[in-house]
């Protein structure tokens, strides 16, 4: 088969075409006939800094077919179309492939409503914006919820799972056109954060207390902005939160911070059930319609994933970057 593989940690231009030996799926495990993959942040990162072992095969996303079964596998049969987020890290190779293994524990059937690309797509993105809404938070009808990063690759998931639980959502985006996007994917109502500062928005909205939810899909500074959005004994949820903090803020608050790190499950071999779950349940909001991942237009084939790692890293995308692979 014909695979990515990165060849030492660095640039997009560490990755290399090759012909590789054809994966056998073990116990509990089926092998994947992967025709799209999309390029997460975290994919990037593991680029840069090196998966433990090198040579490796990275992609955590896959869309698919499955084309042979492990042992003890009696949920899948071949043919069968499926997608999840089941290697690229921990030394698992993972979707930058013509095949790969993957736990049947990290997959699910894939949506009837998308095609290979659009399934692709959502998985990475989709769980951590369920686990962290839902698995986290328990966001209900009514709750305020206030999702930065808006019509990025987890946020735009983030608002239109809050918007299906009955949540009132205010995106926070950084263009018109970022904003009119984010309307169309449901938000009530919209910020413009180079416009109107956080006490003005927090005035506008909520009267000035607050919101009940905060989904902090950027991090790092921008978690002191979402504690400082948040209402007293409210919610946060934050992805990447990996630096020094003053925590007196959210102290004197009695707010809820909750750090979402999706890939414990894979990374750890700890809980994989419940991305299975997860992933279902995604599939039940599709198919009424509460779902669909947003794609960027470009389009990659598995040769120039180097370009697409570029265009993704440059902040060139809107939407989620998705590599062709077969069909």
């Amino acid at each position: 088969m014909k695979a990515q593989v990165l060849m030492q940690a660095g640039g997009p231009e560490q990755f290399e075409l090759q012909q590789r030996p054809m994966p056998k799926p073990g116990k509990g495990q089926v092998l994947v006939r992967v025709h799209a993959a999309s390029v997460n942040p975290a994919d990037i990162k593991t680029r840069r800094n090196g998966p433990p072992t090198l040579p490796a095969i990275l992609g955590a996303d896959f869309a698919g077919t499955v084309a042979a079964l492990g042992e003890g596998v009696s949920d899948y049969a071949i043919g069968d179309e499926v997608y999840g987020c089941a290697g690229g890290f921990a030394g698992i190779d993972g979707s930058y492939a013509e095949y790969m293994v993957a736990d049947v524990r990290l997959m699910a059937p894939k949506p009837s409503a998308l095609d290979f690309r659009q399934a692709a797509a959502l998985p990475l993105v989709g769980i951590t914006a369920y686990e962290g809404l839902f698995d986290r938070v328990r966001v209900k009808r009514g709750d305020k919820v206030l999702v930065f990063g808006a019509v990025g690759g987890v946020g735009h998931v983030a608002l239109q799972l809050a918007k299906a639980a009955g949540a009132i959502v205010t995106a926070v985006v950084s263009t018109p056109e970022k904003a009119a996007l984010a309307r169309k994917l449901g938000a009530d109502h919209i910020v413009n954060y180079r416009e109107e500062s956080v006490s003005d928005y927090v005035q506008r909205l909520t009267d000035g207390v607050g919101f009940d939810v905060v989904f902090d899909a950027i991090g790092s500074d921008n978690l002191n902005i979402a504690i400082e959005a948040a209402r007293p004994q409210g919610q946060v949820i934050t992805l990447v939160a990996r630096q020094s903090y003053d925590l007196g803020p959210a102290f004197s608050k009695g707010l809820s911070i909750h750090i979402v790190f999706m890939l414990i499950p894979m990374l750890h071999n700890l809980g994989r059930e419940r991305h299975s779950e997860i992933l279902r349940e995604l599939n039940g909001l599709v198919a009424q319609g509460k779902l669909q991942p947003l794609l960027d237009q470009k389009r990659f084939q598995l040769a120039e994933l180097s370009e697409a790692h570029s265009y993704l890293e440059q902040g060139r995308a809107v939407g989620k970057v998705v590599i062709d692979i077969g069909g």
